[in-house]
């Protein structure tokens, strides 16, 4: 363990005195000009992780997805292709945190021998980045870390966040029974580009499908990908690629991606959406997607994760009876406090799934679903997937159909278990899911539509001087503090027919995101407001 390196390629990327520093469900994400002292310190982490690990490959993604041009951030992924591990998010933050170089050295030491990490074990990282200005800039600091480790590291350069988890896994999986798929770009396009063709057999996508890419790494991936896979007119899909301006960093994420259209519920003004045409939006770096359109009232129409979960846990379910593997798989939906109301009783009462609700965070929800043969999750605001089990899976390879029609099903569940990214969630992958869907059920975005009818509701984002005053329970749904604002909270929302609303404190920076449902447009709207009055009131 060289402690003298680590101090002396520390001082190249100070950290600055009065800043204090927070490792949470996006891992460290902030203006970019703060960042370089916290690639530097997480990438050091990334080095115990791995060897921790045994040597595994240890994945680090810098992007900051959703977030304007000028910030950025930086995150682990474990082994599996999973999010870092909770227990180890304290170390992150401690190590960001450490006031000189001399005390990161020492808890760097610390950490090595509290958590029985052999210094001289092999440790493997890989990293990527998103199209970020500043990301050429702090893959140096990443870099510097990883030399002063010792660790041995493959830059993937440009990469959607759920492409570098795929490649984390596959790496860690090569050669074992539970073999993911080839550990390069290209085999990410082949592997999923496959599972598309085997899971659309010879149903047919009707029309094209205009995604806008949020200027972010999702357009030139998603430009690659339609390489490998089959165009409209020869029985696959036409995708109209908008809104993938890479060459000006300032344009990411600036009126359009799934943030933009899931929070102002519109289309992005680029969008050119005509009545009834599937349009869908990633985020900055492709890890989300949501649908939505015009209807022939000219009225805009979102479909966004809540819309995917359903219309898959649906499909899977459906595929699993048609199989005749029901019984042998117990498919079940997990969902946060800002799923609809509608779409809950849509899953318990129509389609008769179990759901688990749990806090906001892909880490929460990923590990819930693994509760289930089948778990489908997905936030309201896209970012999801779906999750089978190795028992799962093996059932799935094992079973005998005893008809064609249950072959013919059979064959389309296992195309999907490939198709899907199980690592994490994935806009690219989710759009092949969708499309594939879609066009077995016949249905455009109407039909998906009509399902159910969600409840107006509204997602407002209020600024405080410090989120840690805001402690939730019940899964984020009430706030157990500051003491009498969950009371008045109540006391609101009970005032509006179906009302539901609550106030959570945001992972990445000082701001409480406030969500409100109701019977109207009108009511949902000025609940949001109310609440967001007293969130203002208990934050000053």
């Amino acid at each position: 363990m060289d402690l003298k390196a680590i101090i002396a390629r520390s001082a190249d990327f100070p950290k600055e005195a009065d800043r204090t520093f927070q490792y949470g469900t996006a891992g460290f994400r902030m203006k970019a000009v703060l960042l370089d002292s916290v690639v530097y310190r997480v990438s050091l982490l990334a080095a115990l992780r791995s060897r921790r690990m045994n040597g595994q490959t240890v994945g680090v993604m810098i992007t900051a997805s959703h977030n304007p041009p000028v910030d950025n951030g930086v995150k682990l992924v474990d082994p599996m292709g999973e999010m870092l591990e909770s227990s180890w998010e304290a170390h992150a933050t401690e190590l960001a945190n450490a006031p000189s170089d001399e005390v990161l050295a020492e808890i760097y030491e610390r950490l090595a021998k509290d958590l029985y990490i052999n210094p001289e074990a092999k440790s493997n990282v890989v990293f990527a980045r998103d199209t970020r200005e500043s990301g050429p800039r702090l893959v140096k600091a990443l870099k510097a870390a990883l030399d002063a480790t010792g660790t041995e590291y493959k830059d993937y350069g440009l990469l959607t966040t759920p492409q570098l988890h795929y490649v984390t896994r596959c790496l860690n999986t090569k050669g074992s029974p539970y073999e993911y798929g080839e550990s390069t770009e290209q085999g990410y396009y082949e592997k999923i580009s496959t599972a598309f063709k085997r899971a659309l057999g010879s149903k047919k996508i009707q029309g094209a499908v205009t995604v806008d890419c949020a200027n972010g790494v999702g357009g030139p991936k998603l430009r690659k990908l339609m390489e490998y896979l089959p165009k409209g007119g020869e029985g696959g899909i036409e995708i109209k690629v908008v809104n993938d301006n890479v060459v000006q960093p300032e344009k990411l994420n600036h009126q359009c991606g799934a943030d933009f259209v899931k929070t102002g519920q519109r289309a992005p003004p680029s969008s050119q959406a005509v009545p009834l045409q599937r349009c869908a939006s990633l985020d900055g770096d492709a890890d989300r997607i949501v649908y939505y359109f015009i209807d022939k009232d000219d009225n805009f129409r979102l479909l966004d994760g809540d819309r995917i979960a359903t219309l898959a846990a649906l499909f899977i379910g459906d595929l699993a009876k048609s199989a005749g593997m029901m019984e042998k798989l117990k498919v079940g939906v997990v969902q946060t406090a800002y799923a609809n109301g509608a779409s809950t009783e849509y899953i318990e009462k129509h389609l008769r799934l179990p759901i688990i609700c749990t806090n906001t965070g892909v880490k929460y929800l990923h590990h819930a679903a693994q509760k289930f043969d089948v778990g489908v999750y997905f936030e309201a605001n896209g970012h999801g997937t779906v999750i089978f089990s190795d028992i799962a899976l093996k059932r799935i390879g094992k079973f005998q159909p005893s008809t064609p029609a249950q072959a013919t099903a059979l064959e389309t569940l296992r195309a999907m278990t490939q198709l899907i990214n199980q690592t994490v969630g994935d806009a690219l992958s989710d759009l092949l899911l969708v499309e594939v869907i879609l066009a077995h059920k016949t249905w455009g975005p109407q039909e998906w539509d009509s399902t159910y009818t969600d409840l107006p509701n509204r997602l407002v984002k209020v600024e405080v001087r410090d989120r840690f005053l805001f402690k939730a329970v019940d899964a984020e749904r009430k706030l157990e503090s500051p003491p009498g604002l969950q009371t008045q909270i109540d006391a609101l929302v009970g005032k509006y027919k179906q009302g539901r609303g609550f106030a959570r404190a945001s992972g990445t920076e000082d701001a409480m995101r406030v969500y409100a449902e109701a019977a109207t447009r009108g009511e949902a709207d000025d609940l949001a407001s109310k609440i967001a009055g007293l969130v203002r009131q208990f934050g000053i």
